[in-house]
């Protein structure tokens, strides 16, 4: 096992660094201090499915929450997965069709939700959710946010007063697209880091001495798993752990008998307990093509787990390699099996890229940082700060 006796223990770190938390009740949830302005934001989130941006609105908003400065109101698309999370954490959802070309309520009921709540900002996530959200009307003096976590078209953003790009990269291409430099703002994410304690290996039938990579993320050909299923063809006696679903299993499957590892593949489907992967884990591995961001790289560091990444544009700006991760060429499996090998046998070089990628999240990704970032910036556009 890596980082074992004379580095570090991986499934030991998630009891010594466990984090206070947990989901807050009706009874404890934050008051507003005596004489303080709240900030009132209205979130509209019209995705169902468990993307990255989906998982990170809905930690947002938890978090928004439990702020003393905040009155929040959140719409969704109907009968989606996050409406029950939501309410667990003291939010009620209002649920909207948020349909496609033939929908004409979800704009009316957007503008009624907005009259009745009066926000200060109204912060739309993706395309949809953005195109539904009605101009200003009459004496109504709300900011239009709208959050992006990739290179989406600018022709649904045109009624927005800013925009939030979760890397510099997408805040850059915004600007590049022809939006207003004064106007685009990079807001990162944070990572949702309570840790769990680590999966059976012996359930999933994977020895307990063997090197475990564990990938997450839809099987789609973005994601490269075709590349990281031939690195591992290339390494002796390592195993891989990939968790996710999407239109690329077969062809990953068949890939791994023919390359003569398919006994040592673990297809997982969807999981929701990634934190406790990533404490089974020797390595976490990031081999897409295309990355935007890369929470899972953030969420890696911030469960104490050494991460190989291709070189995508979201990995790219976020590790230095050799400091707190190693970066490899995309689509380059031969690269990507060497800096595996590497890290199999150097368990002092996996302790200090842990501790420098822990340390990288501690000063920018945590909830604590990201929220106050986020407050700061709604604050000043909507002039109290």
């Amino acid at each position: 096992m890596l980082c074992g006796p004379q580095g570090i223990s991986r499934r030991a770190l998630w009891l010594s660094n466990r984090l206070d938390g947990g989901p807050v009740s009706d009874s404890v949830l934050p008051q507003s201090p005596p004489g303080k302005r709240l900030v009132r934001i209205l979130q509209a989130m019209a995705g169902g499915k468990h993307g990255g941006a989906e998982k990170f609105f809905l930690r947002l908003a938890i978090a928004f929450q439990n702020q003393t400065d905040v009155e929040q109101h959140v719409l969704v698309k109907k009968n989606s997965v996050w409406s029950a999370p939501l309410r667990d954490a003291g939010i009620k959802p209002v649920e909207l069709p948020f349909g496609g070309l033939l929908d004409i309520s979800s704009k009316g009921r957007f503008g009624k939700e907005i009259q009745s709540f009066d926000p200060d900002v109204v912060l739309t996530w993706m395309n949809r959710a953005t195109s539904f959200c009605p101009p200003r009307s009459g004496k109504q003096k709300f900011m239009h946010v709208a959050r992006q976590g990739g290179y989406y078209d600018l022709k649904y953003y045109q009624n927005c007063d800013h925009l939030i790009g979760n890397t510099q990269d997408i805040v850059d291409y915004l600007i590049n697209e022809g939006w207003p430099a004064e106007r685009a703002h990079y807001l990162p994410n944070f990572v949702d880091a309570t840790p769990l304690p680590p999966v059976s290996r012996a359930n999933l039938d994977t020895p307990e001495d063997a090197p475990l990579l564990v990938a997450l993320g839809r099987l789609h050909t973005n994601k490269a798993f075709d590349v990281l299923i031939t690195a591992l063809a290339q390494t002796a006696n390592t195993w891989l752990w990939i968790a996710g679903a999407g239109p690329e299993k077969e062809n990953l499957e068949n890939l791994a008998e023919k390359l003569g590892v398919s006994n040592r593949v673990r297809f997982l489907g969807w999981r929701d307990d990634a934190a406790a992967l990533y404490a089974t884990a020797d390595i976490f591995v990031c081999p897409s093509r295309h990355e935007p961001l890369g929470n899972v790289v953030i969420e890696a560091w911030a469960q104490h787990c050494p991460v190989i990444a291709a070189a995508a544009s979201g990995p790219k700006t976020l590790i230095n390699s050799g400091k707190n991760g190693l970066l490899v060429a995309m689509d380059d499996a031969d690269a990507l099996a060497e800096a595996i090998q590497r890290l199999t046998n150097e368990p002092d070089t996996c302790k200090a890229l842990v501790e420098a990628g822990f340390a990288a999240y501690q000063a920018s990704f945590t909830e604590e940082a990201v929220v106050q970032r986020y407050l700061e910036f709604f604050k000043t556009i909507a002039g109290q700060s």
